[in-house]
């Protein structure tokens, strides 16, 4: 019996389990997975990023993990084209496609699809590098707060990027960034089952607080060193990077370097959570509950 083509979304903070709950389903279902992680795209980042390892990554067939350089500019809507391009392949030979990440953005691109975005001037986003470059991300963050205060809310208010992105389009516009925003859903030729984990904060903060000291005995130190040619790109301007970037440079002791990330971690994983409670039709699980997941999911199947 010929069932409709039915994409899987595993949502959640980071460090919860996604990868671990994305390989049993692909192993239970006999398909592949779609990683949605808006670092995980990078080859150069391995250790700071938490990727799958060799052995996840042969236990299920893994899609954007290492496909681009960080000298790359790989946006949500690049990831849209390129998503639905590899769901279609996926969809040839099975029923079921899985898509896992905790980026909101990247997420909402496959499933929801994005607005056409407004011609920027590019004068305005020039002035707004150079103001990055000379003032530094806090003016960029605090004049987006005041213009824009939906879209600096929701969006990665670490990533200089996506700061400049709200600003360019409402000084270029007059309107809002947040109010066009997938305003209007794409039609998806396919169903989409949402799963969400989430745990106790207590529980979630340990679990971050273990994976950023196993990152440092990993040799996160050295990779970052390895990336220090690349560190005014975008990627590298992140959680877990820009923390060991600073000791580095003599601005922290590496214990202060270490604490920055777990707390930047915390905040992250909390930003995840807000913006992934607002989806209502998200089914919300403990990490360890993988078979009520999949007979969650059979059930929908019907």
């Amino acid at each position: 019996m010929q069932h409709q083509k039915t994409l899987i979304s595993v949502v959640g903070p980071t460090a919860i389990g996604k990868t671990a709950l994305a390989i049993q389903l692909a192993q239970h279902f006999g398909t592949e997975i779609i990683s949605a992680d808006s670092r995980q795209f990078f080859k150069e980042m391995e250790i700071g990023t938490a990727k799958p390892d060799a052995e996840e990554l042969a236990a299920a067939k893994h899609h954007f993990i290492n496909s681009h350089s960080v000298s790359q500019l790989f946006s949500t809507g690049d990831f849209e084209v390129e998503g639905l391009k590899t769901l279609d392949q996926i969809f040839k030979k099975h029923d079921l496609a899985i898509m896992v990440g905790g980026s909101g953005l990247y997420i909402n691109a496959l499933i929801n699809g994005l607005d056409e975005m407004p011609e920027i001037d590019l004068t305005i986003r020039e002035n707004l590098n150079k103001k990055f470059d000379d003032e530094g991300l806090s003016a960029i963050q605090s004049q987006l707060a005041a213009l824009d205060p939906e879209y600096f809310a929701k969006v990665d208010q670490q990533n200089p990027q996506r700061m400049i992105r709200g600003l360019e389009v409402f000084l270029s516009t007059g309107q809002k960034l947040s109010s066009m925003l997938s305003a209007t859903k794409k039609e998806r030729p396919f169903n989409i089952i949402k799963i969400g984990l989430n745990t106790d904060r207590a529980i979630l903060y340990d679990r971050i607080n273990k994976r950023v000291d196993q990152m440092i005995d990993k040799g996160l130190v050295d990779e970052v060193k390895s990336l220090v040619d690349f560190k005014k790109y975008n990627a590298l301007n992140t959680v877990g990077y820009s923390e060991i970037f600073d000791y580095l440079d003599g601005k922290s002791s590496l214990e202060e370097a270490i604490s920055a990330i777990k707390q930047n971690t915390r905040r992250f994983a909390k930003r995840q959570l807000t913006w992934f409670r607002r989806d209502e039709e998200i089914n919300w699980f403990e990490p360890n509950e993988g078979e009520k997941i999949i007979d969650l999911v059979k059930q929908k199947l019907g």
